[in-house]
C-alpha cells in the first residue's frame, strides 16, 4: 500500500492528502511531528535526504517528495492533468510559479506565525519582504482570476490544488487579508466545492 509521510498542518502534505482523497487511493498516513524534528532523524532522511514531508511511498518503494511533482504523479491520466501540450504546460507554469512566488512567502510566514518559530535577526527582517511578496503573489491571482475561473486548462487541475493548499489559509500568516481579492475569494469557493473535497484538518 502507498504509504504517506504528511502533517496535518503543511499545506504542502494537504495537497497530497486531498489528491489522494480524490482518486480514492487507499494509503497509510504517518504523521511526522516536524515541530520535534521528526524529520530530521535519520531513518527518514535516509528516505528523504531533504528531510521534508509529504513524501509519499509507492507499492515498489519508489519515494516521490516534493508535493508538486507528487502531484503530477497522481493525477497522470486523468482530467486532473491536461493531455494536451499547450494546456499541460499552462498546469506546469502554475505549479512552479506557486513553489518560487507562492509558498516560499505566504505558507513560510503562516509557518512562523502557526509554529510559533522563534524570530531570530534574520527572520525579523525577513518579515515585511515577504509580504510584500506574498501581496504580489496574491495579486497576480486575483488578475488571473479575474478573467478565469480556475488556472489552467479552463477546468479544475491539479494547478488549482497546489494554489488552493496554502491560499485559503493565507490570513493565518498574518498581514494576507483577503477580503480585497473577491476573484481570489470566489474561486476558492468554487474549489471547496468540487468532488471529493476535504478540508486541511482532515
Amino acid at each position: 500500500m502507498i504509504v504517506l509521510y504528511d502533517n496535518l498542518s503543511s499545506g504542502n502534505a494537504y495537497k497530497v492528502r486531498l489528491m489522494l482523497h480524490k482518486r480514492g487511493l487507499p494509503y497509510t498516513r504517518i504523521e511526522m511531528d516536524i515541530d520535534a524534528g521528526a524529520t530530521r532523524r535519520p531513518d527518514f532522511l535516509a528516505l528523504n535526504p531533504d528531510g521534508r514531508v509529504p513524501l509519499l511511498v509507492l507499492d515498489d518503494g519508489t519515494k516521490l517528495p516534493e508535493s508538486n511533482a507528487i502531484l503530477a504523479y497522481l493525477a497522470k491520466g486523468t482530467d486532473l492533468l491536461p493531455e494536451n501540450a499547450a494546456d499541460f504546460a499552462q498546469v506546469l507554469r502554475w505549479l512552479f510559479w506557486e513553489q518560487y512566488s507562492h509558498e516560499p512567502n505566504i505558507a513560510t510566514l503562516r509557518y512562523w506565525i502557526t509554529h510559533k518559530v522563534e524570530m531570530t535577526a534574520y527572520r525579523k527582517l525577513a518579515i515585511e519582504d515577504k509580504r510584500a511578496r506574498g501581496v504580489a503573489a496574491l495579486g497576480v491571482m486575483e488578475t488571473h482570476l479575474t478573467a478565469n475561473d480556475f488556472f489552467a486548462a479552463g477546468r479544475f487541475t491539479i494547478a488549482d490544488i497546489a494554489l488552493y493548499a496554502y491560499t485559503h489559509v493565507a490570513e493565518e500568516g498574518g498581514g494576507f487579508d483577503l477580503a480585497p481579492y473577491p476573484a481570489i475569494r470566489a474561486w476558492l469557493a468554487r474549489v471547496a466545492v468540487q468532488p471529493r473535497h476535504i478540508p486541511i484538518t482532515a
